[in-house]
């Protein structure tokens, strides 16, 4: 086993000897676990563990990663338990192995679902130790080098789920090298044609362009000398991946992507990083729009660096990056960096505290999505490459995705200020709760203690806290509104068998919620309210468990509408009923009880299958309702303001307010806000003493 003996050298060269012993005992653990299993290549399958394990020795991990490396397919593939790996190599292994581990026992009824727990499992492991995740992207990118043996629809299906999650969690973690190449095997897999041009092109374009890099090497380190600025100074080819979004973002022919070549300068101290930018911006001009600090603001996985692009020779563009020795350790292993680098250093500590953050928050707002979509679009978008960076009042610096919009900021400042926010001050302006902010804005939330998100708000918020805590809390409110209706429902329906509520205790449900396999009885009433299930069959069942179903000839009992439902009652905005209007409910499956008036023209059109039921307003209700009027009026100045007037006077406000012209006259569309129909029937006594107003409609 040649990797076997790489390997052995390989961690001979960092760990201690007698860990190096629990390595190879590890080889021989694997081999004997992995004996006659081969890879799709036809390749012994103990070569793949031993690559895995051979990537992360370039990171330095410890000797519990390497052996974990080692065995994490030995649970998933072989007779081989968590218990066994425990009682041999201890119980961190133990627990790294098995977050690793998929979770093949368990049938799921789709991919989708599958895929969506196991990264929820890993990503709970992730939180409790990292090396978890440094583990599974050295195993992906293994696979990824070797991929070429798999059917091509599967090769598709990894080479997407590497590049849409893998990838990015490598970007995010700071884990430079790896993310680059996992991109370009991604880009590989999924655009092989278009790779195969690229990779020809690049190669051609390399010895066309040494001459011309070798001259700007030389550029750069004579100016740098000049200055008595110690300096190691590379030139690096970009990734083919990164070249081809280019030339897809801006429309670019290959050979007009001049820059496939970028330039690194490592200085010795935090100082000469910005006095070679000034040595450099001296040498050749620097291209307006094309600076960045990520010195002063590092991202938020780490990187620190200063990039800049000038017009070099030939009217060449010249991508530098500027930065220390230690920033450039950080930039190439990220979070790694605290096994690759045993120096304690602040910058290391401050991103590892940055990164468990970050999985905490990630966690939370994960542990909120109900279904595997959503929970894989909260990940998705969470991993979302592009930074602003923007300031609370405080002066803290806060990293948002690009697009992000003052209800996210509200969010990542806190969930309270997120769920009772009003409105935001940007730059000391007032501006919209879904305006998006730009790099370097001065943001100020303004919060009112009764407000409560708006369903609104998941139109535009782009980051999965704030999505995944906006429908937690809407869910929330509209489970217990509908438990409430629910209830009020179910006891119309037992009134109606002669049943007295109050007579179902304990018992009665306890055998109800066991045979219709609901888990609780608010879970069981939120259905009845949002339509899911019928308030005469719950009834029945509930009576029936007393073997005693009394008289069902006594009288129905009518729904009592408050206007306090919540989102378990609906107004419909066809007809916009008011107190005092007749009116009749519609129990509409997983959207609860939508109110029409009797002679709602829609409502008699559209009906289908839905239940219908009594319903009567409450004698005393005391909040206002809108309701929609049509005005046509004689065309002359100021009628508009005399309507206004009119309608201010008769104490109501205007919600909304449209026109259409009718020849000589015009239609005005008012949606207002009523107490109920004797307030309308005033407003509407008080607009026809306007002498414009030829006609009113409701």
């Amino acid at each position: 086993m040649a990797d076997a003996d790489l390997l052995i050298e390989e961690v001979s060269a960092y760990l201690k000897p007698q860990d190096v012993e629990y390595v190879r005992e590890a080889i021989e653990f694997s081999h004997a676990a992995h004996q006659g299993q081969t890879r799709q290549s036809g390749d012994p399958y103990i070569s793949h563990p031993l690559a895995v394990a051979r990537i992360l020795t370039t990171l330095h991990l410890d000797a519990q990663a390497i052996i974990a490396a080692l065995l994490h397919d030995v649970v998933e593939d072989t007779e081989v338990t968590t218990e066994l790996v425990a009682g041999k190599f201890g119980k961190p292994v133990a627990e790294l192995v098995d977050g690793l581990s998929k979770l093949d026992r368990i049938l799921f009824e789709t991919r989708e679902d599958a895929q969506a727990e196991n990264f929820r499992k890993m990503l709970l492991a992730m939180a409790r130790d990292v090396r978890v995740i440094l583990i599974k992207l050295a195993d992906r990118l293994h696979n990824m080098r070797t991929l070429e043996s798999m059917a091509h629809d599967k090769c598709e299906r990894i080479a997407r789920e590497t590049m849409e999650i893998y990838a990015p969690i490598a970007n995010r973690l700071g884990l430079n090298d790896i993310y680059r190449e996992l991109q370009d095997l991604s880009f590989k897999y999924l655009h092989p044609n278009r790779y195969t041009v690229l990779s020809k092109a690049l190669k051609v374009a390399r010895g066309n362009r040494r001459e011309v890099v070798n001259k700007i090497l030389d550029a750069i380190r004579q100016r740098l000398a000049e200055f008595n600025i110690q300096a190691d100074v590379t030139g690096r080819e970009k990734n083919i991946y990164s070249i081809y979004k280019k030339m897809q973002s801006k429309s670019l022919a290959f050979a007009e992507v001049l820059d496939i070549y970028g330039f690194r300068v490592l200085v010795n101290d935090f100082a000469s990083c910005y006095v070679a930018l000034g040595a450099l911006h001296g040498l050749y001009k620097p291209i307006p729009g094309k600076f960045k600090d990520y010195i002063a603001i590092p991202k938020v996985n780490g990187y620190q660096s200063l990039h800049t692009t000038l017009f070099g020779p030939f009217g060449t563009p010249i991508e530098i990056q500027i930065r220390t020795h230690e920033m450039h350790k950080i930039a190439d292993a990220g979070v790694a960096s605290h096994w690759l680098y045993k120096s304690g250093h602040a910058s290391i500590n401050d991103l590892h505290k940055k990164t468990h953050q970050w999985l905490q928050e990630l966690l939370e707002s994960l542990s909120q999505s109900s279904d595997s979509s959503e929970f894989l679009e909260h990940l998705k978008v969470d991993l979302f490459p592009d930074e602003v960076y923007v300031f609370t009042p405080k002066g803290k610096i806060l990293s948002l995705p690009r697009g992000a919009t003052a209800v996210d900021f509200a969010y990542c400042v806190h969930t309270d200020i997120g769920n009772h926010c009003i409105a935001v001050n940007v730059n000391h302006e007032l501006v919209p709760l879904r305006t998006e902010l730009r790099n370097g804005d001065r943001v100020e939330i303004v919060t009112a203690p009764h407000a409560k998100p708006n369903p609104a708000w998941l139109g535009y918020v782009t980051t999965s806290k704030a999505r995944s805590h906006i429908r937690h809390f809407l869910k929330t409110m509209q489970s217990g509104e509908s438990a409430q209706f629910g209830e009020r429902l179910l006891n119309q329906a037992l009134h109606a068998l002669g049943v007295k509520p109050q007579d179902m205790d304990e018992a009665h449900w306890n055998k109800l919620l066991k045979d219709t396999g609901v888990k609780t009885r608010q879970e069981m009433l939120a259905d009845i309210g949002l339509g899911r299930r019928l308030n005469m069959v719950v009834a029945r069942q509930l009576a029936c468990i007393g073997e005693t179903l009394p008289n069902e000839a006594a009288a129905n009992t009518a729904i009592t509408i408050q206007g306090t439902e919540g989102m378990a009652v609906q107004f419909a905005k066809c007809c916009r009923p008011i107190p005092g209007d007749p009116i009749i409910g519609v129990l509409k499956s997983g959207q609860g009880l939508m109110v029409h008036t009797r002679d709602c023209p829609t409502l008699h059109k559209g009906r289908g299958g839905e239940q219908w039921l009594d319903v009567v307003w409450d004698k005393d209700i005391h909040r206002p309702f809108d309701v929609g009027i049509k005005l046509v009026v004689a065309n002359q100045r100021g009628v508009l303001a005399k309507v206004a007037a009119a309608i201010a006077e008769a104490e109501s406000n205007i919600e909304n307010v449209n026109f259409t012209n009718e020849g000589e006259c015009t239609a005005l569309h008012f949606t207002l806000e009523v107490n109920n129909r004797l307030h309308l029937a005033n407003i509407m006594r008080s607009l026809r003493k306007i002498p414009e107003v030829i006609r009113i409609i409701r």
